[in-house]
């Protein structure tokens, strides 16, 4: 038995370094350079979504304690998702323009930082709406421009971009499983600004390690740009993505809410968050592998008819338990539909839009989708009741799916040809 511990061991060691590290001889001969910056990035993945772990989970707990109803706990949370619909390619457009992403995160990371501290010091919803309105404007567009550099410089060392996205998942995880049991030491709920602002620091100092990955070539030209906007088939792929982006946001905003109303603790609502992170390592890992051989319109396909069997079941297990153990569906549902999205955007168009490509994928899986999924599960939650959200999910979500399939098979060569200008 203990051989036979040792050998899973070992190869599960080997397994995820040969998904992080699938070219070993480049990055050993690269050096230490590579290491850093492989290293800064996953800390940076894993801290900036430990700040968002606190955030999305225990921001609407704190908002229903400051005595909001769930259509104004649904409006704040999408003020952000609104303000990235206008503002969120403008950010990857001067990223690419500069040919810079560290000099931009630090700026819009700080600025939000700041609001963040004018959120908890409000005592009214007017200036509650208003900080949340300016900290969203500023965090939200960081996250792609962190995933652009993130490709870009997994591609020239030899590993994956889930390799470095894995980390955070577990940083997410991680800050949800323990952000329940941290509130309580601090004294409950009350306490968020504190965790959460503490938290946010660690962001900024990695920064400062972070390397710019400028495209090689040429640079970003406003031909280049006007060329998503004739990309039919780019366009078709982000309306389908919108689709199957609603159910998800919704979940990201009221799950824990509905998870309440059914018995749950805020304790339990951590450990949803950090089901649904954890569960995604594996796919991370492992997707980049079925990636080459599978077009990602047929995977996001199938995903979208496993987003929908997921969400149908949350109106049929109501059990607290039971909502915990859905939420392991992350594992086949959205990490595989997010690396796909984030894959094929990167993949069709070219690298000197690579921030700008992936913020354009934000605006629309964090602003428009945003907008619709809060603001229609609130209304949905106060009028006809929680179970209503994941009836409207589960039928948004098949809908996407079948789109998906459909376009994929209809298409006349079998596959979407790539951009090009």
């Amino acid at each position: 038995m203990a051989n036979y511990k040792k050998l899973m061991t070992n190869y599960c060691l080997v397994l995820v370094r040969s998904c992080v590290y699938p070219n070993e001889r480049q990055i050993q001969d690269r050096g230490t350079e590579v290491d850093k910056q492989l290293g800064t990035l996953r800390g940076l993945q894993f801290w900036t979504f430990a700040t968002n772990g606190v955030a999305a989970p225990f921001l609407p707990l704190y908002f229903d304690n400051q005595g909001y109803t769930s259509a104004q706990i649904g409006v704040l949370m999408m003020i952000g998702s609104l303000l990235a619909i206008f503002f969120q390619p403008l950010w990857g457009y001067m990223s690419d323009r500069m040919q810079t992403v560290k000099k931009v995160v630090f700026l819009l990371w700080s600025i939000a930082l700041l609001c963040s501290i004018g959120l908890f010091l409000s005592e009214s919803y007017a200036y509650t709406f208003w900080f949340v309105l300016l900290m969203y404007f500023f965090l939200q567009p960081s996250y792609p421009l962190l995933d652009s550099v993130s490709i870009q410089s997994a591609m020239r060392r030899g590993a994956t971009y889930g390799s470095i996205r894995m980390f955070g998942s577990i940083g997410f995880a991680s800050m949800a499983l323990i952000g329940g049991y941290v509130l309580q030491l601090l004294g409950g709920i009350s306490n968020l600004g504190f965790f959460l602002i503490s938290v946010s620091f660690i962001p900024l100092i990695l920064m400062l390690r972070l390397r710019d990955e400028p495209a090689e070539g040429k640079r970003m030209t406003i031909d280049l740009l006007k060329g998503i906007l004739k990309n039919r088939t780019f366009l078709m792929f982000l309306m389908l993505v919108f689709l199957i982006s609603i159910p998800q946001r919704m979940n990201d905003v009221m799950f824990g809410l509905y998870l309440l109303s059914n018995g749950g603790t805020d304790s339990m609502v951590g450990w949803g968050w950090a089901i649904a992170a954890g569960v995604e390592l594996p796919a991370f890992l492992l997707i980049n592998r079925y990636l080459k051989r599978i077009h990602e319109f047929a995977l996001i396909g199938v995903v979208g008819i496993l987003f929908s069997v997921r969400w149908f079941l949350y109106t049929v297990f109501t059990e607290p338990w039971m909502l915990l153990m859905l939420q392991a569906g992350a594992m086949v549902t959205f990490a595989v539909f997010w690396i796909s999205a984030v894959h094929y955007t990167a993949r069709i168009l070219p690298v000197q839009l690579g921030a700008t490509g992936q913020s354009v994928l934000a605006m629309v899986f964090i602003g428009l989708a945003g907008i619709v999924g809060s603001s229609v599960g609130g209304w949905l939650k106060d009028n006809y009741g929680g179970a209503s959200m994941y009836f409207f999910a589960a039928s948004v979500s098949l809908l996407g799916g079948i789109g998906f399939l459909f376009v994929h098979f209809s298409s006349r060569r079998g596959r979407i040809k790539s951009f090009s200008t």
